[in-house]
């Protein structure tokens, strides 16, 4: 199965941290899985790094480069994903989530999450 990991899990599945469930594990050393990181994600650790945020500590080049080295596939932000925010409900304001949860509408790809409130959406969002 593919899936399009939420910020969070690019942001711990390198240091291995300990919010990574049993489930998220599971699916993450499961070698029939693949795994797709969104520059959006990127974007979104450059920005909130850049604005000093304690939870974002990470350099986004390294992130991106060992994401890439570890054989994750890059989701690039396309106009037909942001034309799919508006027809969303209006569950989350957060613009980085929200693209993330269009991209995986649009491109049929399970987005793997912790996040509760992002699991409340409709598509291929799976909480765990």
């Amino acid at each position: 199965m593919k899936f399009l990991l939420d910020t969070h899990f690019v942001l711990w599945i390198p240091i291995n941290a300990p919010q990574i469930g049993p489930g998220a594990r599971r699916l993450l050393v499961d070698p029939a899985n693949r795994f797709v990181f969104s520059v959006s994600s990127i974007w979104e650790i450059a920005i909130k790094k850049g604005l000093g945020r304690k939870d974002f500590p990470h350099d986004p080049r390294e992130m991106r480069r060992q994401l890439m080295e570890n054989g994750y596939d890059e989701l690039t932000i396309e106009s037909r994903h942001a034309v799919m925010v508006d027809s969303m409900p209006p569950i989350h304001k957060d613009p980085f989530d929200r693209i993330l949860i269009a991209q995986a509408m649009v491109e049929g790809i399970t987005l793997l999450t912790a996040d509760p409130v992002i699991a409340k959406y409709p598509g291929p969002i799976r909480k765990v």
